[in-house]
């Protein structure tokens, strides 16, 4: 009966989650709006933070709690479901079309930093002969508070090229709510503490269950946690596809992931140094071949067809089977 009630309690909490995050948007949204911000700075920055609020709650309870398995795994798990489940599922409903600037910039920024963020952990264990015979729990590396804050520091730099650059070709969006200002704060609050609290749910509810069943906080992060955290972006990008509306799914997803990285990992790596174990490693390897398949799918002709997302969708299976064989 225990881990029945902590399957329920996980699945409350993704739902707290996912409801939360919408809400903060919705709030947001609008009371930026009444105070004049341009509508495209508000879908690159509010926006793009507010889908990865999920991740950045249960990550950041993580650190606090010293569950580092959980922290990293999460990102990485969320950026593989992201990057080959959502744009896969997408592109089977319909072709998914690239940006020129998502394929020129964001995509490369995406896969630079999944790279310094292996070197950055522990540079010397890729060319050790420890990662083709070492344990999956064994440590490896540490995310330190130095690292953090320099990731913090590219996202600064990132949000303000963002900016500069939506400016320069600004486009008109009518999209956002024009909400009362009462209701504008009643959802920012109860959107974080949905957050909050849908956070605590997961961690603490996630850490019971694989304790239960022997799995380790790596796997579960990695697959649960991240496929639950991923949650908006998934919901958003198949309603978009099946309305055929799927120009900025990439974008999206590649926007979402960079955020992840950059905003998830600073943050909780500033709060409390994450420990990197061997499994994680193979993580971040495997996320950043899967990168450069992506890649290389859009590189001549800027779409994703259905046949290369069932590829992708191929892709996330076998990742999962390997993350639970190994």
């Amino acid at each position: 009966m225990e881990v029945v009630l902590q399957i329920v309690l996980l699945l409350v909490g993704f739902v707290l989650l996912v409801k939360g995050a919408n809400w903060f948007v919705d709030g947001a949204s609008s009371l930026a709006k009444k105070l004049k911000v341009p509508e495209v700075i508000i879908g690159l920055t509010i926006v793009a933070m507010g889908t990865s609020a999920p991740e950045l709650a249960v990550s950041t309870t993580a650190a606090l709690k010293g569950s580092n398995e959980i922290a990293i795994s999460n990102v990485i798990g969320s950026n593989l479901f992201n990057l080959l489940m959502v744009l896969g599922v997408c592109a089977v409903i319909h072709t998914v079309s690239v940006d020129t600037n998502i394929l020129k910039r964001d995509f490369p920024i995406s896969v630079l930093i999944t790279i310094i963020l292996l070197f950055a952990t522990n540079s010397s264990v890729i060319f050790s002969k420890t990662i083709f015979n070492g344990k999956m729990n064994m440590k490896v590396g540490t995310i330190t508070r130095v690292v953090g804050i320099l990731f913090l520091i590219f996202l600064v730099a990132y949000i303000w090229n963002l900016i500069h650059a939506a400016m320069k070709n600004p486009t008109e969006e009518e999209n956002t709510k024009d909400l009362p200002y009462w209701k504008c704060f009643l959802l920012l609050l109860v959107g974080i503490v949905c957050i909050v609290g849908g956070g605590e749910l997961v961690v603490s509810s996630a850490k019971e269950i694989a304790r239960f069943f022997g799995m380790s906080e790596t796997l579960i992060g990695l697959t649960i946690v991240a496929c639950g955290t991923s949650l908006p972006e998934l919901v958003t990008s198949v309603v978009a596809a099946r309305k055929g509306q799927v120009d900025m799914a990439v974008g999206n997803v590649v926007g979402s992931n960079i955020f992840n990285l950059l905003m998830i990992l600073g943050v909780s790596s500033t709060i409390h140094p994450i420990t990197m174990v061997m499994a994680s490693v193979y993580d971040l390897i495997i996320l950043i071949v899967a990168c450069l398949v992506v890649l290389s799918f859009i590189a001549f002709d800027k779409k994703i067809n259905r046949k290369e997302g069932i590829v992708m969708i191929g892709m996330y299976v076998g990742t999962v089977i390997f993350a639970i064989l190994r």
